[in-house]
């Protein structure tokens, strides 16, 4: 088959996003189809900067599925309209002629999906054959129509297991110690990971105790009358705090007053540190707090098998729905069934996913507001199951991959935008 399909990962990385390369090229590979991949994401590719897989062993390209990080580098840069950003788009389409690219594969969330659509349209407008496909990740499970998201389930395990874990730690210290402790989970506008902290106890009295919700206001006098009652009921308590909650007049908690980067996101990061701080200046008891952060995301010692599974399973969608020119189009998750848990892939039209958050249903937050319901526990709970830990070498630690990421030789003038 003729041409080269250029595969480029977006965004913050995920405990699975390499799994997912490494079914795109093995996938490609199986129909003898050359893969490039872009440096940095969508940088290298207009900077023309490409890296040649198929310089990379079988063995290496194996190994991807259990390496964590971005193998061959990731970026925040969003490109704006075609007619803002019309120079950045055409110099894409001259990188892609001259490379004889005729499937683009962006691995990201929102706004990848949206700029693959606009590629797409650009293409058609210049009358050049080009395969736009959209391919999911995020740890924050905010992409709209597919199920879940890849990358979501493994960051959903770490914050589960390390809530549960700090929770005992908690709990044997209590006594004559620390009373409260705070675990901040990253999500700005979405509060899907600070949910899967919910899946670390069973009841009432189980941690965590409180869980705050971007999508709830909040209120710091109520929460503040919730700890001191769980304290005196339990003995101790356990808040997880999404880095996104706002309070009623919609000010980000934790706004770290860094300015915005290329998406317009405020850097958030630090409402635990507050949230304890506040706690130990209101009821003078002693509180510690952590802030996982990238460790969420980049845990792969702790992925869930199913979260690998579908990002294994979106990778090779990907290149077939490429292949069929199936363009403009993502391969989503759909749930089957909840008990037993199955799924399938299937197509949906990036129009339907660029742009679109997902955020909880209304049903999956308690009444109260302060943590999960049964529906939101049969949605997370199929999510985090199963292990697959990576291979590890005698010395302790995990034996990833580092690929070779061999050049190709450029062919145009260097890029000055």
């Amino acid at each position: 088959m003729s041409g080269t399909l250029l595969y480029a990962q977006s965004g913050g990385v995920t405990a699975v996003i390499n799994a997912t390369a490494s079914a795109v090229i093995t996938e490609a590979r199986a129909r003898k189809v050359k893969v490039l991949a872009a440096r940095n994401g969508i940088l290298g590719a207009l900077r023309e900067e490409l890296i040649d897989t198929s310089k990379e062993s079988a063995a290496a390209i194996r190994a991807l599925a259990h390496t964590p990080g971005g193998a061959f580098g990731s970026c925040r840069v969003k490109l704006k309209s075609l007619e803002a950003d019309r120079a950045k788009y055409e110099r894409l389409l001259a990188v892609f002629k001259a490379h004889d690219v005729r499937w683009f594969l962006y691995n990201g969330g929102n706004d990848s999906a949206d700029t693959a659509l606009k590629v797409s349209k650009l293409a058609a407008e210049f009358d050049y054959p080009l395969t736009c496909i959209g391919v999911p990740k995020t740890v924050d499970n905010d992409l709209a129509v597919t199920d879940c998201c890849p990358g979501f389930g493994s960051a959903a395990k770490y914050t589960a297991v390390s809530v549960r874990e700090c929770a005992l730690d908690v709990a044997a210290m209590a006594e004559t110690s620390t009373k409260v402790f705070v675990y901040e989970a990253m999500g700005r506008h979405a509060g899907w990971l600070a949910a899967a902290g919910g899946l670390a106890g069973k009841t009432v009295d189980d941690a965590p105790h409180l869980i705050l919700f971007p999508e709830r206001p909040y209120d710091e006098a109520d929460f503040i009358a919730q700890v001191k009652k769980i304290v005196a009921r339990v003995g101790y308590c356990v808040v997880v705090a999404s880095e996104g909650i706002r309070t009623a007049d919609g000010k980000f908690v934790a706004d770290a007053g860094g300015g915005k980067d290329s998406f317009g996101h405020t850097q958030l990061g630090g409402v635990a540190s507050f949230l304890a701080g506040r706690v130990k200046d209101q009821l003078g008891m002693k509180v510690h707090w952590t802030l996982p952060d990238y460790l969420q995301r980049s845990a792969r010692h702790l992925a869930s098998k199913t979260d690998l599974d579908q990002a294994l399973a979106v990778g090779k969608a990907a290149v077939q729905y490429a292949l069929k020119g199936m363009n403009a189009t993502m391969p989503v998750i759909k749930r089957t069934s909840d008990s037993p848990y199955r799924w399938k892939i299937e197509p949906a039209a990036l129009e339907k996913v660029a742009n679109h958050e997902k955020t909880m249903p209304a049903n999956f937050i308690r009444k109260d507001g302060y943590g999960i319901t049964a529906s939101a526990r049969k949605y997370l709970e199929p999510l985090i199951r199963g292990e697959s830990p990576p291979p590890y070498g005698r010395d302790g630690i995990p034996n990833y991959v580092a690929l070779k990421n061999v050049a190709v030789k450029q062919k145009l003038s260097v890029w000055r935008g």
